[in-house]
């Protein structure tokens, strides 16, 4: 992205702009400016100078949608598809990647395997660091904790996730957005199966060997990134709460 590291920080160095931008990071759906102003006890206009600043700085986009009662539509605010990085001076991480990933995928299909056995491994020494960094036992520890720990994980990566326990062993995992987004427009097949290898690799680093089912994309027009871990295969057995 245009923006360096400098503006991103000025941009969130306000105490009540940087709430904001966790507010609506935190959100499923785009926000109004009327909201965000009811949710901080603040002016609209307050909020929306906040709202413009980080929009400015492409860390939030916004949309504009009609009320379906006549008169101006209204201004949503939703995060940026843009992979931000804080590194000074910044690091073309997005540039290392397509190479290294147009690099692999030019040697056919012993490349393309090979980049998504990459993925696996990215995703067992992440969920391995976390582990490290902060120790709990597998088990041991509910489920619900166990979760919780992969949520932090995969958040600290960039990405926005919901996970939801559901009934007979099995997770929903939804993801927002996508660190590769760029990258995945381009070698959207095999970047998205690399993905799904690293996802795969840290579940089954926490919960043994598992099924990881793609149910939609957000190449694909889907809202999120959609999977379901199944089989788990680890001998405890999950338990929900009712």
């Amino acid at each position: 992205m245009d923006c360096d590291a400098q503006k991103l920080t000025s941009a969130l160095a306000d105490a009540t702009r940087f709430s904001i931008y966790q507010y609506v990071a935190d959100r499923n759906d785009p926000v109004s400016v009327h909201e965000v102003a009811e949710h901080f006890n603040i002016h609209p206009n307050v909020a929306r100078l906040h709202l413009s600043k980080l929009e400015d700085v492409e860390l939030l986009a916004s949309v504009l949608e009609k009320s379906g009662k006549g008169g101006r539509p209204c201004r949503l605010y939703l995060l940026s598809d843009q992979v931000i990085s804080l590194q000074f001076p910044p690091r073309d991480y997005q540039l290392l990647a397509d190479i290294a990933i147009e690099s692999l995928l030019s040697l056919g299909e012993a490349g393309e395997k090979a980049l998504i056995n990459m993925g696996y491994r990215m995703g067992v020494e992440m969920a391995k660091r976390a582990l490290r960094e902060f120790p709990i036992d597998l088990e041991q520890d509910s489920p619900a904790a166990v979760l919780k720990h992969i949520n932090r994980l995969v958040v600290a990566q960039g990405l926005k996730p919901e996970i939801e326990l559901l009934s007979a062993g099995q997770i929903r995992f939804r993801v927002f957005n996508c660190t590769f987004s760029e990258t995945a427009k381009r070698f959207s097949n095999s970047v998205c199966q690399m993905h799904n290898a690293m996802l795969r690799g840290i579940f089954e680093t926490y919960f043994g060997e598992i099924e990881l089912q793609e149910e939609g994309s957000m190449l694909g027009g889907c809202k999120s990134c959609n999977y379901t871990v199944a089989r788990i295969t680890k001998s405890k057995q999950m338990t929900y709460d009712k």
